[in-house]
C-alpha cells in the first residue's frame, strides 16, 4: 500500500471508490491549442464533485515535471460501466505525488475546469451508491441471480425455438427437392404418353386414307375390298380404343402433375417465409457478436486457434451488411476503430486484430484486406453522403497506388516487400478505384483503375484453356477469381476486353461445382450442391462446399440474370436465375444454430462442409464441426438480397 501524501484538506473532499473506472487522458498546453502527449491510460482512485484522483503507471519523467510545474491542462475521457460513451472533461493539476508501491506510479489530483453537470452527478451517485448501499447491493445480487436463472430458462427456450426454425427450413428444402424430382418424372411420363397419342393419330389417319382408297375400288373388287375394309374397320376400332385408354391415362397423369405442382408451389411459399426468417436470424447472429468496446466482430465462432481474431476483410463484409440494412450506428463503431484506434504501419492496416481489445492479432499486411476496408468505407459514404471516413479510404488508395507505381505494367503485388501478384487483389483494386472515381471524380483513381485492367488482360485473361489465372505466372484454378471477375468487372466490360462471361461461369461450374453429403449438428445427413475452393479432382480430400465462395457464385449468377434481363433475353436470364436459386437453396441446408451461449441459437453458416481441410490455396479451413463464419454468413446475406459489394448502385 502507498502512503497518501495529499494535503489533509484535499483528502476530506474526496470519496474513496470500491471500484475504479478506466480513464484515458492527454496533456494540453494551457491555452488549449497544442497536445503535449498522446493518450495515457489511468484509473480513478478517489472522486469528488469538483475533481478526481488518478492512479497512473509508468509515467515518464518529462511528463511528471510538466504536471509538477502545473504548466498543463488535461483532456480526460472517463469510462463508466453503465454508459455507452465515455464522460469527457477538462481539468487542471491540483497536486501530484509518487506512490510507494510501484515504479514510476503516481497519484494525480485534478480539479475540473469543465464537465457536464448531469454526467458529474452520475459519477457521484455511482460512488455514493457503492459506498453506502452495499447491503442493498447484496439483495440486488440475490434478485439478479434469480433473474439470471429465469433469463437462462427463457434463453434455453429461445435457442431451442431458433434451432427448430433452422431444422424446419432444412426439412422444407428437402421436401421441395423431392417434389421437383417427382414433377420431372411425371413430366417425362406425360411426354411419353403424348408421343404415343401422336403416333396413334398418325396411324389412324393413314388407315382412314387406305380405307378411302379401298372404298373407291369396292365396285371392281367387292369381295376382296370388303374383307380388307372390314379388317381396316376393326383396326380403326382397336386403335380408337387404345386412343381412348391413352386419353384417360393422359388425363389422370395431368391431375397428378397438377397436384404435384400445387404441392411444390405450397412448399416454395413456405420455403420463402422460412428463408426470410432464417436470414433475419443470421443478421441477428452478426449483431450479437459485435464487441461493444472495439466495434469489431470475431471472424470465426468455435475455432479455439482463431478465438477473438477479427480479420479486416470480415469487418468490411459486416460493415456492408450494416450499411445495406441502414444500421449506421454499428457501421460507425467499426469505422471509428480504424479511424482512431487501430495500429497501422506505413499507412496500412494489419490483416487481423483482436476483437476484444483491438490489438493486432497478425502482424502481416496484405493489399487485398486493406482494399476491402476501403470498399466498405466507399459503400457507406455513397449511401449516406457522410464523408467523415473517406479520408481513410483515400489513404488506403494512396498506399496501393504507390505500390502499383513500382510495377512497370501497373500490377499490384500482394503487399510491400512481397513479390507475388494475386488476381483477387487486383480485381479488388479495379472495383475499389472505379468506385472511388465515381464518388470523387478524381482522375487519379480512373487512371489507376485502367492500369489494373490492362494488367489483368495481360496476366490473368491470357489463356484459352484456363479463362482466369490465380495470379501472375500462376495458372492454378481458384473459384473466387471467376465469381469476382463477374462481380468486379461486369459482363459488359468483360465482353469489351474479349472475355466471354458465359464461358467464365461455365468453366467454374464444370471444374469447381461439387455435391457432398453434409452431416448436420443434429445428426441428419443432407446433400448439398455448391462450390469448392478449387477443382476437387486435384485434391485427395474429395469435395468440399465453401459457404462463402458458393454465395459469391450465386451473386455472379444473379448479375448475369440481371444483365440478360436488361437485354430482353428472357431465356438466358431465367437460366441464370434458376442456377442462383438452386445453389442458394443448397446454402439453406448448411445453416446451423449458433453453438455459443452468446449466439443464442441464432442462425449462421460454417465456413465449409468439412473442418480443417486443405483449400488448395495454401491454407486450411477452420477447426470445429460447428464453426460459425462471418464471411460465409455475410456473403450468403449478400447473395440472398442481391447486393454486390464490388459495385456502387444508385
Amino acid at each position: 500500500m502507498h502512503k497518501d501524501s495529499r494535503p489533509i484538506q484535499e483528502r476530506r473532499h474526496y470519496l474513496r471508490l470500491d471500484t475504479v473506472f478506466p480513464v484515458q487522458f492527454r496533456l494540453e498546453s494551457l491555452d488549449g491549442k497544442r497536445f503535449l502527449s498522446g493518450w495515457i491510460q489511468g484509473f480513478t482512485s478517489d472522486v469528488s464533485r469538483g475533481g478526481l484522483c488518478l492512479s497512473v503507471n509508468s509515467l515518464n519523467n518529462d511528463l511528471v515535471r510538466l504536471l509538477q510545474d502545473k504548466q498543463v491542462k488535461l483532456s480526460i475521457e472517463i469510462e463508466m460501466p453503465f454508459l455507452r460513451r465515455p464522460i469527457l472533461a477538462k481539468a487542471s493539476v491540483a497536486w501530484i505525488s509518487k506512490a510507494e508501491d510501484g515504479l514510476n506510479k503516481y497519484l494525480i489530483g485534478l480539479s475540473y475546469d469543465s464537465i457536464n453537470v448531469e454526467q458529474n452527478k452520475k459519477i457521484m451517485r455511482h460512488a455514493w451508491t457503492r459506498k453506502l448501499f452495499i447491503p442493498v447491493g447484496l439483495s440486488i445480487i440475490i434478485l439478479l441471480g434469480l433473474a439470471v436463472g429465469v433469463n437462462s430458462f427463457v434463453n434455453f427456450k429461445l435457442i431451442r425455438g431458433n434451432k427448430a426454425l433452422v431444422e424446419q427450413l432444412v426439412g422444407v428444402i428437402q421436401e421441395s427437392k423431392t417434389a421437383k424430382e417427382k414433377i420431372g418424372f411425371i413430366a417425362k411420363e406425360r411426354l411419353s404418353l403424348q408421343e404415343k397419342m401422336q403416333d396413334l393419330e398418325a396411324r389412324i389417319q393413314k388407315a382412314d386414307k387406305e380405307r378411302s382408297v379401298v372404298q373407291r375400288k369396292i365396285q371392281e373388287e367387292e369381295e376382296k375390298v370388303s374383307q380388307k375394309a372390314e379388317e381396316l374397320n376393326n383396326l380403326i376400332l382397336q386403335l380408337g380404343t387404345e386412343k381412348e385408354a391413352l386419353r384417360q391415362s393422359l388425363s389422370a397423369i395431368k391431375l397428378v402433375e397438377d397436384s404435384a405442382a400445387e404441392d411444390l408451389q405450397r412448399l416454395d411459399k413456405k420455403k420463402t417465409v422460412l428463408e426470410k426468417h432464417n436470414f433475419d436470424k443470421m443478421y441477428q447472429w452478426l449483431l450479437l457478436h459485435q464487441n461493444p468496446r472495439t466495434g469489431l466482430t470475431m471472424s470465426f465462432e468455435g475455432d479455439n486457434n482463431l478465438e477473438k481474431w477479427a480479420f479486416i476483410y470480415d469487418q468490411s463484409l459486416i460493415a456492408q451488411v450494416y450499411t445495406y440494412s441502414s444500421d449506421f450506428d454499428r457501421v460507425h463503431k467499426i469505422l471509428d476503430f480504424f479511424a482512431k484506434k487501430a495500429e497501422r504501419k506505413d499507412g496500412q492496416f494489419y490483416n487481423a486484430y483482436y476483437a476484444d481489445d483491438g490489438a493486432p492479432a497478425e502482424y502481416i499486411i496484405h493489399s487485398g484486406p486493406n482494399i476491402w476496408l476501403g470498399i466498405a468505407i466507399v459503400q457507406y459514404t455513397h449511401k449516406t453522403q457522410d464523408r467523415s471516413y473517406l479520408r481513410i479510404a483515400e489513404e488506403v488508395a494512396g498506399a496501393i497506388i504507390k505500390l502499383q507505381n513500382q510495377d512497370p505494367q501497373g500490377g499490384i503485388r500482394g503487399g510491400s516487400g512481397l513479390e507475388w501478384y494475386s488476381t483477387e487483389h487486383n480485381l479488388d483494386a479495379y472495383a475499389f478505384f472505379g468506385m472511388l472515381y465515381k464518388l470523387t471524380t478524381n482522375q487519379v483513381y480512373a487512371q489507376a483503375r485502367d492500369k489494373v485492367l490492362n494488367w489483368l488482360v495481360e496476366h490473368t485473361y491470357d489463356r484459352a484453356d484456363i479463362p482466369v489465372a490465380r495470379g501472375k505466372g500462376d495458372a492454378t484454378i481458384a473459384t473466387d477469381t471467376y465469381a469476382w471477375s463477374i462481380a468486379a468487372i461486369g459482363p459488359a466490360k468483360l465482353k469489351e476486353i474479349g472475355m466471354d462471361p458465359d464461358k467464365v461461369l461455365e468453366f467454374a461450374e464444370q471444374n469447381c461445382s461439387t455435391e457432398v453429403s453434409y452431416k448436420r449438428p443434429g445428426g441428419q445427413t443432407v446433400k448439398i450442391k455448391g462450390f469448392d475452393f478449387a477443382p476437387q479432382r486435384h485434391l485427395v480430400r474429395g469435395g468440399v462446399v465453401s459457404s462463402e465462395w458458393t454465395a459469391q457464385m450465386v451473386m455472379s449468377f444473379k448479375i448475369m440474370a440481371d444483365y440478360y434481363r436488361k437485354k430482353n433475353m428472357k431465356a438466358k436470364a431465367d437460366f441464370y436465375a434458376r442456377k442462383a436459386d438452386e445453389y442458394l437453396s443448397g446454402l439453406g441446408n448448411m445453416i446451423v444454430s449458433s453453438p455459443s451461449p452468446s449466439g443464442q441459437g441464432e442462425g449462421c453458416l460454417p465456413y465449409a462442409t468439412q473442418d480443417y481441410v486443405d483449400t488448395g490455396h495454401g491454407w486450411m479451413t477452420p477447426k470445429g464441426k460447428s464453426t460459425g463464419s462471418v464471411s460465409g454468413t455475410a456473403y450468403t446475406l449478400f447473395a440472398y438480397y442481391n447486393y454486390n459489394p464490388l459495385e456502387l448502385r444508385d
